[in-house]
């Protein structure tokens, strides 16, 4: 009898579980079409992006004599890193680097901060004046007082020529304000604060220890925006600084160009070799100044377009 049913079984083939074919959807002459202008347009697209970022480096250690001439176009001709040496050797370089850090790490700390705890406050309906404070914050997207009570305002407040002008205005960004409130209001379910309070946390604690933790993709978002927006920022220190140990990078490489530009062979330099490094220089500050932007977008992409989507979102 063993020997029958192991017969029976070595005679049933074992069948094996087929994965379904995938069906291609045959594509049109049409669609194929399609598909090509498609690719050549963003092909062309990427190009006019790419090449004025690349042209800038490459005619960064080329030869001035080359980049004037146009022979500068798809490599570097005649390596010369005279521009980097030139900028590199200064120390307000490094100090303007360094000021730069401690703006941008301080204006985002205390920017992510207000914006989170406002936003928080304003996507709650039992806010005391909820309208009249989404008014008062929606009429500063539309209207500004101007410069000159700008500048009053700071001077006031005894603020010129200190780091707190570069830190303390425009702390809140009205539309990064919106943008959380939208994402607290579609992104925080009430039953997570229901049962917080149930355990009895007060408010702090409910907003430290529970909405914070669920809400860190637009805690990124907001400290991309706010730290990207201030290293770039150079107006306010041009306008309320007068000390040139506080000013930032892009302040600092200005003053460079310009020195240069004005420059009329005073340091034993004659008015054209003046003219070849200033050309070289241009290219060289945007480098210097955009290197830590080039470097880190790379790894925060996906969260520049996850903080367009929560402001998409409907209020």
């Amino acid at each position: 009898m063993e020997n029958v049913f192991q017969e029976n079984q070595t005679a049933q083939p074992v069948e094996k579980a087929q994965k379904p074919k995938k069906r291609r959807v045959k594509e049109s002459k049409g669609d194929r079409v399609y598909y090509i202008v498609t690719y050549i347009l963003l092909g062309l697209l990427a190009a006019i992006v790419i090449y004025p970022l690349y042209f800038i480096v490459i005619a960064s250690f080329s030869s001035t004599d080359a980049v004037l001439a146009g022979k500068v176009f798809l490599y570097p001709v005649d390596i010369d890193f005279t521009g980097y040496v030139k900028v590199f050797r200064r120390a307000d370089i490094w100090i303007g680097y360094a000021n730069t850090i401690w703006y941008t790490v301080a204006y985002t700390a205390l920017s992510v901060v207000f914006t989170l705890t406002a936003a928080w406050a304003l996507s709650r309906k039992t806010l005391p004046l909820r309208k009249f404070w989404m008014f008062f914050f929606t009429l500063t997207m539309f209207f500004g007082g101007g410069l000159i009570p700008f500048y009053n305002v700071v001077s006031s407040l005894n603020m010129v020529n200190t780091p707190w002008a570069i830190i303390l205005p425009g702390t809140v960004s009205a539309w990064n304000l919106f943008m959380a409130k939208t994402f607290f209001q579609t992104g925080v379910s009430d039953s997570i604060i229901e049962a917080a309070e149930i355990d009895g946390a007060n408010r702090f604690r409910l907003f430290v220890s529970v909405i914070l933790p669920i809400s860190m993709p637009i805690v990124a978002v907001l400290t991309l925006y706010y730290a990207i927006g201030q290293w770039n920022s150079y107006f306010n220190a041009m306008i309320f600084l007068q000390d040139e140990k506080m000013f930032p990078l892009q302040l600092v490489l200005k003053e460079i160009l310009t020195a240069s530009e004005t420059t009329t062979g005073g340091s034993g330099e004659t008015i054209l070799e003046q003219f070849r490094l200033a050309n070289q220089l241009k290219y060289v500050s945007v480098i210097i100044s955009s290197l830590p932007v080039f470097l880190l977008y790379p790894f925060v992409q996906k969260y520049f377009a996850q903080g367009v989507l929560v402001g998409s979102l409907k209020d």
